[in-house]
């Protein structure tokens, strides 16, 4: 496997409006859980191994349970989410992974009975900011934990 080029490095001031970005994402009133939630969904479905892996850790550290980031990629059969928790990850999943034919009516009406119109507008930008990250982290194969100490990871005590 060839070696990809660092986008940090060759574009740092796209970077930087990134992570303002990605931090402004996080200062709306989408509670911690169910961000990291969609976070790991989302990255599960990209396939981003770096991404998963920070938001299993970034999870723990804020005191969420390991059963419930492990049954985050079989929700629907899980009965340990919220009727909130799961219009959240039914809306990742249908933006994640766009149908045909837009989304859903249904999906829709369901991430509306839960969320208000605000929320649901920073819930959609939530996911539009994951799905950037994957994209950029997947397409130049950053490896899974190399930030670790940068982003303090380190405390979860996951090895």
């Amino acid at each position: 496997m060839s070696q990809r080029i660092n986008y940090v490095q060759q574009s740092p001031e796209l970077f930087k409006r990134f992570i303002a970005f990605s931090m402004a994402t996080h200062e709306g009133s989408i509670e911690k859980s169910v961000s990291e939630l969609i976070a790991l969904r989302a990255s599960q479905m990209n396939g981003c191994g770096f991404c998963v892996d920070m938001h299993v850790k970034q999870a723990t550290i804020h005191g969420e349970r390991a059963l419930r980031l492990h049954h985050v990629a079989t929700w629907r059969e899980s009965t340990l989410f919220s009727a909130r928790e799961r219009a959240a990850l039914a809306w990742t999943e249908v933006l994640t992974k766009l149908p045909e034919h837009g989304v859903p009516d249904e999906v829709y009406e369901r991430v509306r009975t839960q969320f208000t119109e605000q929320e649901l507008s920073e819930l959609t930008f939530k996911v539009v900011e994951i799905n950037g990250w994957n994209r950029m982290n997947v397409a130049f194969r950053t490896e899974p934990g190399s930030s670790d100490k940068a982003y303090g990871l380190e405390k979860a005590n996951l090895t």
